[in-house]
Parts: C-alpha cells; sequence; structure tokens
C-alpha cells in the first residue's frame, strides 16, 4: 500500500491521538504479530518501529500519518495518559507517509472543522483505500484481537468472574464433550468486544461483553494451546507474543495465532478467544502445566522499553 505523502503537507493536521507500531505495541486489529500490522499498512517492518499519529485536516477528513519518531509518539502517549497536555507536531522530516482514514475507532474530533469523513480519492492517482476500524457488528479476526486486548486491560473484572473450581482445576483433561467445562457456567453480558472512551466513562465500570466458557477443553482452545506450545521450539515472527506489566510482580501476556487469542497472567490462568467461537471466552485453569508454558511463552515475549 502506498501512502500519499504529499496530501496533507500542505494543510494543517488537528491530532487527535496517536498510538505505537513497534513489535511490543501496535494495534492488535492490523494483525496477529508486528510484520503482519506493518504489512496491513504497507510499511517496512523496522525494528524500531513507527509512531501513528491519527487526526483530521482543515476539511475534517480522516488522516493517518505515519512517522518514525518513535520516543516522540511515546512521550506524547505518556503524557496525555497522565492527563497533561502535549502538542504532538512530529517533524515533517520525520514523517513516512499519509494513509488516508483511522484504523481505530475515535469517539472525539477536531473542534471547528467538519465532521470526520474519509478524503475524497484523487482521479490522478491510485491511492489506498481508506483504513476502517473492524466492524463490531460481525466476528472475526480483528474482533477477536479487540477482545483479548479488553480482557488484558480489564483483567480484574473479568477474573472476579471465574470461581476457584474453573481457575484451579487442571486445564486438560477435565471439560465436557461440549467444551463448557465440568459445572457449565456461562456468564452473558450484552456489549462489544470494544467501547469507545465515551462508553467507558458512561458504564458501570464492568466488563465488556463475552460469553464464558468454563474449564473445558474446546477442540479449538487444544489446538491454541498446542500452537501456544509450538512456539516455544520455533519462536513466532515478532509480536506473536508480548509481555506487559502486571501488580505483584506478574505479566499479562497476549498471545496470537491463526484463528486464535490467548491473554493471561503469568501467576495466574488464561483466557482463550477463537474466530469459530463467536463472542466466546474460554476459560484455561491454572493447572500443573499452565504456569509451565506461561513462563515460557514470557521468555520469548516481546517487551515494551
Amino acid at each position: 500500500m502506498a501512502g500519499t505523502d504529499d496530501t496533507v503537507a500542505d494543510d494543517a493536521l488537528f491530532v487527535l491521538t496517536a498510538v505505537l507500531l513497534t513489535p511490543a505495541q501496535f494495534p492488535s486489529v492490523l494483525g496477529d504479530d508486528y510484520v503482519a500490522a506493518c504489512s496491513a499498512l504497507g510499511l517496512e517492518p523496522y525494528a524500531e518501529g513507527y509512531g501513528l499519529v491519527l487526526g483530521q485536516d482543515s476539511a475534517g477528513a480522516r488522516w493517518t500519518v505515519v512517522v518514525e519518531d518513535v520516543s516522540l509518539v511515546a512521550v506524547a502517549i505518556a503524557s496525555w495518559d497522565c492527563g497533561m497536555e502535549y502538542d504532538l507536531s512530529p517533524d515533517d522530516r520525520s514523517v513516512v507517509c499519509a494513509l488516508p482514514g483511522w484504523p481505530l475507532a475515535l469517539a472525539v474530533a477536531a473542534p471547528g472543522v467538519p465532521a470526520p469523513h474519509d478524503p475524497l480519492p484523487d482521479p490522478a492517482t491510485e491511492g489506498p483505500a481508506p483504513l476502517k476500524p473492524p466492524d463490531t457488528e460481525v466476528w472475526g479476526p480483528p474482533q477477536r484481537r479487540l477482545g483479548a486486548d479488553e480482557i488484558a486491560l480489564q483483567w480484574s473484572a473479568w477474573r472476579d468472574q471465574i470461581d476457584d473450581e474453573t481457575a484451579f482445576g487442571p486445564f486438560e483433561d477435565d471439560a465436557t464433550s461440549d467444551g463448557t467445562g465440568s459445572d457449565g457456567a456461562r456468564d452473558r453480558a450484552a456489549a462489544s468486544p470494544e467501547r469507545t472512551a465515551e462508553e467507558e466513562s458512561a458504564g458501570d465500570g464492568g466488563p465488556p461483553a463475552g460469553t464464558f466458557a468454563g474449564n473445558g477443553q474446546h477442540p479449538g482452545v487444544r489446538k491454541a494451546l498446542e500452537a501456544a506450545r509450538a512456539y516455544v521450539t520455533a519462536p513466532p515472527p515478532p509480536g506473536r507474543i508480548r509481555s506487559a506489566f502486571a501488580p505483584g510482580g506478574a505479566r499479562t501476556l497476549r498471545a496470537d495465532g491463526p484463528g486464535w487469542s490467548l491473554v493471561a497472567r503469568t501467576d495466574d490462568i488464561a483466557f482463550v478467544l477463537l474466530d469459530e467461537e463467536p463472542g466466546e471466552i474460554m476459560t484455561v485453569g491454572r493447572g500443573p502445566e499452565l504456569p509451565g508454558l506461561l513462563k515460557s511463552l514470557d521468555e520469548l515475549a516481546v517487551r515494551p522499553n
């Protein structure tokens, strides 16, 4: 995908947010790993990574500007997360390309310009199609990865719904034939796996939507765990396994593969989401084998600097 480098060069970009595109942190909607995420944007998967700056031009059109100055974008994100103002203005020499559209759904818009919309195609050039966030009304790989990301962000809320029998039972050979676990317990909610910032603040503080399956071994879960084990002997592309801070000296793990996503705490249990089971979250109990698998995955994982 070729970027439209000069399209916004002579127009002001009203910055709304930014995200990192590095082996350790990238929008999972773009792919299972860093290489796939870069490919989705037509970028080379350089080890240093990129920053993605999302904003609008003076006509209100959505643009995603790709920059090489990862440190600048990281400082801006950290400042905003702390409630501080930060004027993110990447140097023109750092700009790699400008892509039409946004890959993520935003609940904000620039003041004083028309409502966000995709830029009109330039008839003189064959530019890339506008980037679009995934449709949350359907289920597929982007939605599955978004759901796993949401569990990682709200771990405590999800974990509190799992009883001790499910959490500390063995994670193999204890399933019923339908994969729902020994007690068949299911919890249901009514929201989508992705929520905007406005919905987060307006909600009741509970977890997002999903259907829980108990500590059972659905065939897809077995395949996912086998694939995760295979990563230990044949390391996957960068970013396929990621490790982030968690309280108490633990780590939050995210791992993805074709058709599955795993989210876990190294000192606790794991959850698995599958393409073949829309909206369902499979619980993998602690058991005797899971700790060793999570430890091995954490040793392979890419960590934020």
